[in-house]
C-alpha cells in the first residue's frame, strides 16, 4: 500500500512539473504577442516567424485575397515556402455571382469563403491589414491594421506577390464618387440592396407626387459590360417575380435604364451581342441608352447629348482604376491605365525613369498578378479567369523552382441577361437563350471556391424559386 502511495505521489509531482512548463511557455508566447500587437511603431516579424533562423523556407508575402491571390495561395507548396497573406478582407469573394446578391436572389455569405479555410496551420500567417507601401530595396511591406488603424508594422519578404486588384473608375466625372454606388465588393451589393428596398418603401409613403415616385423607382446602370448587364438582368427578374407580388401598386412606375456609349458586352461574339440587345430592347420598363454620362447628382444623371434622366439610384460599373498602393509604388513601371507592368514571367518591371533603369530591368523577387497588373506585350482582359490562371501558374513555377512564361487561351465567357436567358461564348460554341442560362449556372456552380458554397448556392436558388427574394433592409 505504501509503495502504491509513493508511486501516486511521484506521478502527481511529475504532472505538476509538466503543467508548470507548459504554462510558462504559454505565458512567454502571450508576452511576445502582446509586445508585438500594442506598439504602433514599424516592426518586423522575422525573429518570431523564423524561430531565430531555424526555418529555412523562403518568406513569400501575398497582398490581397481576390481571384489571383486565392488560386496562388491554394496552389503554393507550404513545405517549400513560408507564406503570409495581407488583406483588408479575410475572405475570397466569388464575383461572378455578386450581382445576384443585390436583389436577394443569393445571400451575401453564400458567395464568400473565409481565407483561413485554405490551410493556414499558423494563424499568424494572415494579417487583416492594408499594405500601405512597399520598400523594394529593403524587402519590406509596410502595413496598417484594418481592425485598429493606429497599429502599423512591417513584414519582411524574400518574394512578394502583389495582387491587390483595382477600383471602379469614375473618369473624374462630377458627382460619381459622391452619388453613385459601385459593384465591386460585398459592401457595395449590400448598399445597393438597401437603397432599392428603401426607395420602394419610401415611394409608398403618403404625400409623395407621382413624379417623385417615378424618380425614386428609376434605376440607372452606367456601363454595358458583364457586370452592368447581369445586374440589370437580376433587376428585371426582381421586377417580374417579386415587385408585382410585394409592391403591386408600384409595379408600373419602375424603370431601368442601361447607359453604354458603345455596344453592350463588347468582348462577346457579335451574334450574341445582337441577341442580347434584341432581348433587352423588347422588355417593358427597360431601356438601352447609347450615350455618355457627364454629371451625376443625387436626383438625376446628365448625358453628353444634353438629356437628363431623373433617378433614385445610379449603379456605376464603367472601367477600372488603380488602387493607392499601385499608384504610390514609384519603383514599378506602369502603363497608361496605371497598372503595374510585368514581363511574361510575371516579374515586375522597374520604373525606367527612376535611377536611370533600363526598360527591361525587372524586380526578380516581386511579382504582380490579377487586375492590378499588365503583362508586357500580352494585354489581357481584367477577368476572374485571367487572374485565377496567373495565380496558379506563378505558384506552380515557384513550386518547381523554375519561372516560365505565362500564356493565356480563353476558355470562353458567360453572361446572364435575365428571364432565364443567358449567353455562352466558348471556342466553337455560341449559345443564347435558356440553354445559355443553364450552362451559365452549371459552370459557375462548379467553379465556386468550396463544397460549402456549392451546397449553399443551389439552396438559395431553390428558396428564391419557391418563396421569392429576400427584401429585408439591413
Amino acid at each position: 500500500m505504501n509503495v502504491w502511495r509513493k508511486h501516486q505521489i511521484k506521478v502527481f509531482e511529475c504532472t505538476l512539473k509538466m503543467t508548470s512548463l507548459v504554462q510558462l511557455r504559454r505565458s512567454m508566447n502571450r508576452g511576445l504577442f502582446r509586445r508585438g500587437a500594442v506598439t504602433s511603431q514599424s516592426r518586423s516579424y522575422a525573429t518570431v516567424e523564423r524561430g531565430e533562423g531555424k526555418d529555412e523556407r523562403e518568406r513569400v508575402v501575398v497582398l490581397g485575397t481576390g481571384w489571383a491571390r486565392y488560386s496562388f495561395v491554394k496552389t503554393i507548396d507550404r513545405k517549400k515556402y513560408d507564406v503570409t497573406v495581407v488583406s483588408p478582407r479575410n475572405y475570397f469573394l466569388f464575383t461572378p455571382l455578386l450581382a445576384s446578391t443585390t436583389v436577394g436572389t443569393l445571400e451575401f455569405r453564400s458567395i464568400i469563403e473565409p481565407i483561413r479555410n485554405i490551410g493556414f496551420t499558423d494563424a499568424e500567417k494572415f494579417h487583416l491589414a492594408h499594405a500601405t507601401s512597399i520598400d523594394e530595396e529593403s524587402k519590406l511591406v509596410h502595413c496598417r491594421s484594418s481592425v485598429k488603424p493606429d497599429v502599423e508594422y512591417s513584414l519582411p519578404f524574400d518574394k512578394l506577390v502583389v495582387g491587390i486588384g483595382c477600383l471602379s473608375n469614375t473618369f473624374n466625372i462630377p458627382g460619381v464618387q459622391q452619388h453613385a454606388l459601385f459593384l465591386k465588393e460585398i459592401q457595395d451589393a449590400q448598399a445597393i440592396r438597401n437603397r432599392i428596398v428603401s426607395n420602394f418603401e419610401l415611394a409608398l409613403e403618403p404625400g409623395l407626387s407621382e413624379e417623385e415616385k417615378k424618380r425614386l423607382l428609376h434605376i440607372v446602370i452606367v456601363g454595358g459590360g458583364p457586370t452592368g448587364v447581369e445586374f440589370g438582368a437580376e433587376l428585371y427578374d426582381f421586377l417580374l417575380q417579386d415587385v408585382a407580388r410585394l409592391y403591386e401598386s408600384e409595379k408600373n412606375l419602375v424603370r431601368v435604364s442601361l447607359i453604354e456609349a458603345q455596344r453592350i458586352l463588347p468582348s462577346f461574339d457579335s451574334k450574341l451581342q445582337a441577341f442580347a440587345e434584341k432581348k433587352l430592347k423588347t422588355r417593358q420598363q427597360y431601356s438601352l441608352v447609347q450615350d455618355q454620362v457627364v454629371r451625376v447628382t443625387d436626383k438625376f444623371v446628365e448625358l453628353k447629348s444634353g438629356k437628363r434622366i431623373d433617378c433614385g439610384l445610379v449603379v456605376w460599373s464603367a472601367g477600372l482604376a488603380p488602387r493607392e498602393l499601385t499608384k504610390s509604388s514609384e519603383w514599378a513601371e506602369k502603363n497608361t491605365a496605371g497598372q503595374i507592368v510585368t514581363d511574361r514571367k510575371l516579374k515586375v518591371l522597374k520604373n525606367k525613369h527612376s535611377e536611370n533603369k533600363e526598360k527591361t530591368a525587372t524586380c526578380d523577387n516581386i511579382f504582380a498578378i490579377g487586375d492590378c497588373a499588365d503583362v508586357l506585350k500580352l494585354h489581357l482582359p481584367c477577368t476572374a479567369q485571367v487572374a485565377e490562371r496567373q495565380g496558379r501558374h506563378l505558384a506552380k513555377c515557384l513550386n518547381n523552382r523554375k519561372l516560365t512564361e505565362f500564356s493565356f487561351t480563353s476558355l470562353g465567357m458567360l453572361a446572364y441577361i435575365g428571364d432565364y436567358q443567358g449567353l455562352t461564348d466558348v471556342p466553337n460554341v455560341k449559345l443564347g437563350g435558356w440553354v445559355g442560362w443553364f450552362v451559365w449556372r452549371s459552370a459557375y456552380l462548379t467553379r465556386l471556391g468550396s463544397w460549402r458554397l456549392r451546397m449553399q448556392v443551389p439552396l438559395d436558388w431553390t428558396k428564391t424559386l419557391f418563396y421569392g427574394r429576400d427584401t429585408s433592409r439591413l
